[in-house]
This record gives C-alpha cells, structure tokens and sequence, in this order.
C-alpha cells in the first residue's frame, strides 16, 4: 500500500496531464508505473502495487486498467496502467478516450509484437501522439543496433496504420524499468546502469526517470489544448454535467463505482444524474453519494470536480 497521505488541491487544466501506458503482455508496464511513482516520493512498499487483485498477483499480469495520481514539477500526472494481454484488449481501448496521450514500452529484445500493434492501431485512432520507451535495455545482449532497428520496426508499423507525419515523429527513450532509469541516450542508460550496478553513486545515478518524466511534461498535450470530442461533444465549462465513464467497479460499503473524465460542468454529493448509452438513451437515474480524485493508489475525497478532470 502507499503510506504517503498528502492532499492534491485541484490544478489549472493546463498543469495537467493524462496518459495511459500501453504494451504487448510483460514488457514491463506495471514495474514501469511502480519506479514513476517512487521517482515522484510515493512510497511504494511492494512491487507491481497497480496489480491489486488476487488474480493478477498470481498470474503476474495486469487484467483490468488502473488510475493514479501523482505529482511532478508541479504538475498532475494522471495515469492509467492497462493490461497487456489480447484477452483484455477492450479495456486498453476504453481508457484511451479518456487520456491525452500514451507511453508506448517496448522491449528493446523482442521489439514490437503482436499486442503492441493493437494497442498501436487504437491510440493513433484516437489521436495520440505514442512516446516510445525500449524498456530492457539493461539486459547483456541489447545493443544500440538492435534498439534502432527495434525503431525502425516501429516506425514501419506506425506508417503501415496510417500514422500521421506528427505521430510519426515520435520521441525515443532507453530504459530499464526494473532499475528505475530511463533517458534519451543509450550510452547514458547503460552508464547510469553500470554505475548502479558498481555501487558508485553520483550525478548519473540521481537522474532516474527524470527524463521520461519531463517527456510526458513536455510532449503529452494539457486538456485544455486538446479536443474532448472524441465521444462527446465539447461543451461550455458551466453546461450540465457530463461525464465519460470507462471503468465501473464496486465496493462494499459505497456500492457502484464509477470513473471517467468530467466533459463538461461540475457535480457535487447528492446530485442526481442521469446514466446514458452511447445513443442517448436513458439507461437509470442515480444520486451522487460521494466523489473521489486519486492520490497514488488511495481515494481521495473531492468535493467538486471540475472539466477535463
């Protein structure tokens, strides 16, 4: 569990970012999630702690997508963890109508595979723009040679889905999640890998993922710079409430739980709303009970959640 218990206050969207994780099955998702936060001083207390579930736990795979939320330069990185496995596909396709942007990890050894041209094909669909990390970089036979080829493997994909030239000019970073050490150069990852493995610690080692980081700051786009009207039109801040759900689950004391990203107005406890398919049609009505954000893995009460949230 996360022991750190500090309160989020409510961003502009434009120190905002939301971003999903995607992968073929064990390219290192979760663990890459587990080092991002520990970088941003969540305290993390066991590995692969998004795979919260007894099934998961066993199998050692992620089933059904997750959400976090943490803080780094001052800015709110939201991030949705998602299952890398065919058989769960349909969840990597929901969570991205809710997110801005992706990582797409890829092991730097086994290059692009079968999943990870779905999940490809879906995030350009929507419009992302994928920041690539060749995760696995620590391992004795990777080389730089083999990492541009695994590149140029993945430029032909994103051409052969019909990518456009901006998503084609995507970012490049080398890394090993396992050791928490992501940059933009090969040779500077394997140092930094050297000299953690050497014990020495300095300048390189303190870097950590600080690169990737300032990747996601820099290159996924605030909500407020991207059009929400992938599924929903965009409406007035101050229009009715609307919100696009994505993952429902339940609790045992609170009952149904809903989450996705608020379109349009705001809502507080005990306002009743209206459930809707996508064609419009009423599906119930219901009475908001309570509201949360997410800090790292623990509910956090909200009392009003404002647009692009």
């Amino acid at each position: 569990a996360y022991s750190n218990t500090k309160s989020y206050s409510t961003d502009a969207p434009s120190r905002i970012r939301d971003f999903a994780i995607v992968a073929h099955v064990d390219h290192g998702k979760t663990t890459l999630m587990d080092k991002l936060l520990s970088q941003c001083n969540q305290n993390v207390s066991t590995e692969r702690i998004m795979d919260n579930n007894a099934l998961e736990k066993e199998r050692g795979i992620t089933i059904s997508s997750k959400y976090t939320c943490f803080k780094w330069k001052e800015h709110t990185f939201n991030a949705v963890d998602t299952p890398g496995h065919a058989d769960f596909g349909g969840e990597v396709e929901r969570v991205l109508s809710m997110v801005d942007g992706c990582v797409l990890l890829c092991d730097a050894m086994e290059g692009p595979l079968a999943q990870t041209k779905f999940v490809v094909s879906k995030a350009l669909a929507k419009g992302l723009q994928p920041l690539i990390v060749l995760n696995k970089v620590d391992r004795p036979a990777v080389t730089e040679e083999q990492c541009l080829s695994v590149e140029s493997d993945l430029f032909d994909l994103f051409a052969n889905l019909g990518a456009t030239d901006q998503q084609l000019d995507f970012k490049v970073l080398y890394a090993s999640a396992r050791e928490g050490i992501a940059t933009y150069s090969f040779d500077r990852t394997r140092a930094l890998l050297a000299q953690k493995e050497a014990g020495n610690p300095g300048p390189l080692e303190e870097a950590g993922m600080n690169d990737l980081l300032d990747a996601i700051m820099e290159h996924v786009p605030s909500p407020q710079g991207v059009c929400l009207q992938l599924l929903i039109p965009r409406r007035d801040p101050a229009d009715h409430f609307r919100m696009l759900v994505t993952m429902i689950e339940r609790d045992a004391f609170m009952g149904r739980l809903v989450t996705g990203r608020v379109m349009s107005g705001t809502a507080k406890v005990g306002d009743h709303i209206k459930s809707l398919s996508r064609t419009g049609e009423l599906k119930e009505d219901s009475k908001v009970t309570k509201i949360f954000t997410r800090q790292a893995m623990s509910k956090v009460p909200c009392a009003t959640p404002l647009p692009t949230e």
